[in-house]
């Protein structure tokens, strides 16, 4: 059985980068599809996301206090 590696350029073999996605046709099907595969990448780049700041508030308190102090201060200053 070939590798899959041979298949493709001397440029992409080996780099670990995901290939690119196929184009999506404009069906209706295909369009929901893409977009709770959106949704769902979302949700896990947000979580991600969190726990990125959550890491940070515990290794760093003084800058995440600090952080935390802007935040308030920006929320009291904004109208509704």
């Amino acid at each position: 059985m070939p590798d899959a590696d041979a298949a493709r350029p001397h440029s992409q073999q080996g780099t670990g980068e995901p290939e690119a996605p196929a184009p999506r046709s404009s069906g209706g099907r295909s369009t929901q599809e893409s977009a709770a595969e959106r949704r769902k990448r979302r949700a896990q780049f947000l979580r991600e996301l969190t726990e990125a700041r959550e890491l940070r508030a515990r290794v760093q308190p003084r800058r995440a206090r600090a952080q935390r102090e802007r935040q308030a201060l920006r929320m009291r200053s904004f109208r509704w």
